[in-house]
């Protein structure tokens, strides 16, 4: 805790030393604040940049932030700007990008609802006509976890500075331990089958072809990009195929009591901290575990909530990692790592919360006209566009490997699909070769 407070007044330091040649001072009870209000509207303006960024990446079927993320990187040396603001704009892009990829995994993508069963949770929502609630669920999940996280950062921060060097000199037994209770959550031995055959697979695949080199025309791809597009959007895109496209969306009345809401929400939060501390845990994978301590009546809509805290608290926790224990834990920080933007604590803090509050309100602004604009386009036409989109997008920046390696992981990904087993398994692809 000690180290992150005198990194956090360093860095408080440096920022009060940088502003304060051209910046106002004003005493208030003995404590000097400074003030620089054309600094401060700079900032706002990188802010809204990286803002704008992640909104249309996070729309993009098939765009993975850490691609956007490496792509800002490879460029940031170019940007004749304070490299903090650079840092500033990277990180909002990718909270953004965290509150708006549910928007394109809902309303693209959707089974015919005799699949429903081995459906995504929200997609089943979709299929009842629930998923413009379902996108504001998403959003106070996502919004009340970062919240969350800011608030515990720093001593959820200090806590596993002290355990996770332990569970990472024994991260095989860990993520051994995360596959078995995967596999246990599954209802029917025929689905507990599948989940084994899914993480083996995905984990000999990940094995395979995660330390291949990429020949894109386009910097920033790595394998991540065609392995997680064939294992998770290809199986649902032959699935959408066949279905009838998005039932008319209907309400947007929370099913839900705000105690309730709070709960699953903290849940995800807190989940979303295990992420930033542990490589190779996902957020699907932590909500998964997360979700195992739900009551039953939780549901889709508990899923939803939870996944969504996890995937977007992990924003805020993996920044406290990476200044106190120096390791990134999310494809931004890398990239961040990478184009050595200096992480200013304070600054990022603000780009954080700035980007959620706008974000909370572009997810149900976006993605009801989302949902409008994908229902008027006939569904299998609109499968085989954003599966033409995947594989271009894997050409671009992984080249020819990375698209045969899309399709071999999409014939990986159809396992779920033959077992009524649940997709994360296929997760397998990075925790196989991280505890190996």
């Amino acid at each position: 805790m000690a180290s992150v407070g005198h990194t956090n007044l360093r860095l408080g330091a440096s920022v009060y030393q940088r502003w304060s040649d051209h910046s106002t001072p004003m005493d208030v009870a003995g404590v000097r604040f400074v003030s620089n209000l054309s600094g401060a509207a700079l900032a706002l303006g990188f802010i809204g940049g990286g803002i704008v960024l992640g909104t249309a990446s996070g729309l993009t079927p098939g765009l993975h932030v850490n691609t956007l993320a490496i792509l800002l990187a490879s460029i940031a040396p170019q940007i004749p700007a304070d490299p903090h603001l650079v840092g500033a704009a990277l990180l909002a892009a990718g909270v953004v990008h965290s509150f708006l990829d549910i928007v394109p995994t809902l309303a693209i993508g959707v089974p015919d609802a005799a699949l429903a069963v081995s459906a995504l949770p929200g997609h089943r929502l979709v299929l009842g006509g629930r998923g413009r609630e379902a996108l504001r669920l998403s959003a106070l999940g996502s919004g009340g976890a970062i919240l969350t996280a800011v608030v515990l950062g720093a001593p959820i921060t200090w806590g596993m500075s002290k355990i996770a060097p332990v569970l990472i000199k024994h991260i095989g037994l860990v993520l051994a331990a995360v596959a078995l209770v995967m596999v246990l959550t599954e209802q029917s031995n025929r689905a507990r089958m599948g989940a084994i055959i899914a993480i083996g697979a995905s984990g000999f695949l990940g094995l395979l072809t995660l330390d291949v080199e990429t020949g894109g025309i386009l910097p920033g791809g790595d394998m991540l990009l065609p392995l997680l597009s064939g294992l998770f959007g290809i199986p649902i895109l032959v699935l959408a195929a066949r279905g009838g496209g998005i039932p008319p969306q209907t309400g947007t009345t929370l099913a839900t009591d705000p105690r309730t809401l709070g709960n699953w929400t903290l849940l995800g939060a807190s989940a979303g901290a295990v992420v930033a501390y542990i490589p190779g845990v996902s957020a699907a994978v932590a909500a998964v575990i997360a979700f195992v301590g739900l009551p039953g009546e939780a549901g889709d809509r508990g899923f939803i909530v939870t996944v969504s805290g996890v995937n977007t608290a992990n924003t805020v926790f993996a920044l406290f990692a990476l200044i106190a224990l120096g390791a990134p834990r999310t494809g931004v920080l890398v990239a961040f790592e990478e184009a050595k933007l200096p992480p200013n604590l304070p600054l990022l803090l603000v780009a954080i919360l700035s980007a959620a509050a706008v974000a909370v309100v572009l997810v149900p602004t976006l993605g009801d006209r989302y949902f409008e604009l994908v229902g008027l386009v006939d569904s299998t036409l609109l499968s085989v566009s954003v599966g033409v989109l995947l594989a271009v997008l894997a050409g671009i920046f992984t080249g020819p490997v990375g698209v045969l390696v899309l399709s071999v992981a999409a014939l990986v990904g159809y396992v779920p699909v033959v077992f009524d087993s649940k997709r994360v398994h296929l997760m397998g692809v990075l925790f196989v070769p991280l505890a190996i």
